[in-house]
């Protein structure tokens, strides 16, 4: 085991310390107290190694004056003198002739045109008056049809009893189509048209299979509605109504679409007894109340698709109107003057 020197033995271990060294003294210049670089006289080219000078920039030149200034501003000058006499002289022209104060045409509404049917040209429809246009146009020939039965002559009781409906006038002849039970039982017609005037009317035949009536009046000058086409009516297409609801309202205009087609519904039979079916009839969502019945079905270019007929008491927007289409054999007898017949097959009791 080795043992170390004693703890009061004298400390012989040598020690270094380093030679003192002065610091340098940092010098800080600001940026304004440096020198400003020089521009080379000469620039290097990094990729090639040797310089060029750069290009001395050209001297600056005045710019030259010529003589021709006073020739152009002349020539500015003549001609808008002669433009300002070309354009008074228009006015003056246009003033003289009155053109000036001709009103600015109206603005053109975007238009549609629709595909016609074999035998008919094609026809452009303004969808925003389409509406409008059906009434002006068939609006004239829609009348008002009062009937008055007289009462029994047996029963001192009996008061005369009346009714009303629409009809459609289409043939300047004065021939009038209607619906069945607004003349049936009638012993006096009095029939008014839109623009006020009272004719007597006649009941010249009914069609038993269907509720149509044929009316004559004797008059001159008469309004006439143009028959259309009621086998190519489709869902959802334009339907107009005319009439005279309550046989006060006059002409009034109802718009919708039809509905569906080939209907059927059965109706009370107002002219006899007991109930009848009617078959193929238009449904429309017009409004048709009580006074319509007789009234005109029109479609978007205002032609006659139908004839209104029958409405739901018991909803909203669903009425009935017959196609033209039946309606036009018996039309068509009755200016001929033949007797209103319809060929028909099967049992009825």
């Amino acid at each position: 085991m080795t043992q170390g020197p004693p703890l009061d033995a004298e400390d012989t271990t040598t020690s270094y310390t380093p030679p003192p060294q002065p610091r340098p003294e940092w010098r800080y210049e600001p940026r304004w107290q440096q020198p400003a670089p020089q521009t080379p006289q000469q620039w290097v080219d990094p990729a090639y190694g040797y310089g060029f000078a750069p290009a001395p920039l050209p001297p600056s030149r005045a710019p030259k004056r010529s003589g021709r200034g006073p020739v152009i501003a002349g020539i500015v000058g003549l001609s808008l003198l002669s433009a300002g006499l070309a354009s008074g002289g228009t006015y003056a022209l246009l003033d003289m002739t009155g053109r000036l104060d001709r009103p600015a045409p109206p603005a053109q509404p975007a238009i549609q045109t629709t595909g016609a049917t074999p035998g008919q040209q094609n026809v452009t429809i303004d969808e925003t008056s389409a509406i409008t246009q059906a009434a002006v146009k068939v609006g004239p020939a829609v009348v008002t049809i009062t009937s008055t039965a007289e009462g029994t002559p047996s029963d001192p009781f009996s008061v005369p009893q009346t009714g009303v409906g629409s009809g459609i006038i289409y043939d300047a002849a004065g021939w009038i189509l209607t619906n069945r039970h607004v003349v049936c039982g009638a012993d006096q017609l009095r029939v008014v048209l839109a623009d006020g005037k009272d004719f007597e009317g006649r009941t010249y035949g009914v069609d038993t299979l269907t509720d149509l009536a044929i009316v004559r009046i004797r008059g001159e000058g008469l309004p006439v509605a143009e028959i259309g086409n009621s086998s190519d009516l489709k869902p959802g297409q334009l339907a107009v109504a005319i009439g005279s609801p309550l046989g006060q309202f006059t002409n009034s205009v109802t718009s919708g679409v039809i509905s569906a087609t080939g209907r059927q519904i059965r109706v009370d039979d107002s002219c006899g007894s007991g109930q009848r079916n009617l078959n193929g009839l238009i449904q429309t969502d017009a409004a048709i109340n009580p006074g319509n019945s007789g009234g005109a079905l029109v479609d978007s270019t205002g032609r006659v698709i139908g004839v209104n007929t029958a409405v739901a008491g018991d909803a909203q927007g669903i009425g009935f109107a017959i196609p033209i289409d039946i309606a036009k054999p018996i039309m068509e007898q009755a200016v001929e003057g033949r007797t209103l017949a319809r060929p028909w097959m099967g049992v009825y009791y």
